[in-house]
């Protein structure tokens, strides 16, 4: 029984880490086909992928939040967030990955 339950733990281990890669490489994806074309080179205020003094009030606020203003657009003073960055055709969810991806390249 043991080896049962030792074998079902890994099983569930390798698929979470495979689901895991799998939302990193889709959202960086996402990131490199749309965020990056203001992220990349801060334009319209955004901040830049990386700059962690740019992020850390951002990510300070929290995913839930980070992700609802980029899913709805946000106007802030120094700049814009046009919803799902300007590209509709992006569902939540690939919004949401390429936060976490722009998210932990900037912690």
């Amino acid at each position: 029984m043991s080896r049962f339950v030792s074998a079902a733990f890994c099983a569930l281990f390798m698929i979470a880490f495979s689901l895991t890669d799998a939302n990193a490489a889709t959202g960086k994806a996402v990131y490199d086909a749309n965020c990056s074309a203001c992220h990349k080179d801060g334009i319209m205020g955004a901040p830049k992928t990386g700059n962690k003094p740019a992020w850390a009030p951002r990510i300070a606020q929290g995913m839930t939040v980070l992700v609802n203003k980029s899913v709805a657009g946000y106007q802030g003073k120094k700049g814009m967030m046009p919803a799902k960055g300007g590209n509709p055709k992006l569902t939540n969810a690939e919004v949401k990955l390429a936060v976490e991806y722009m998210v932990n390249l900037s912690k």
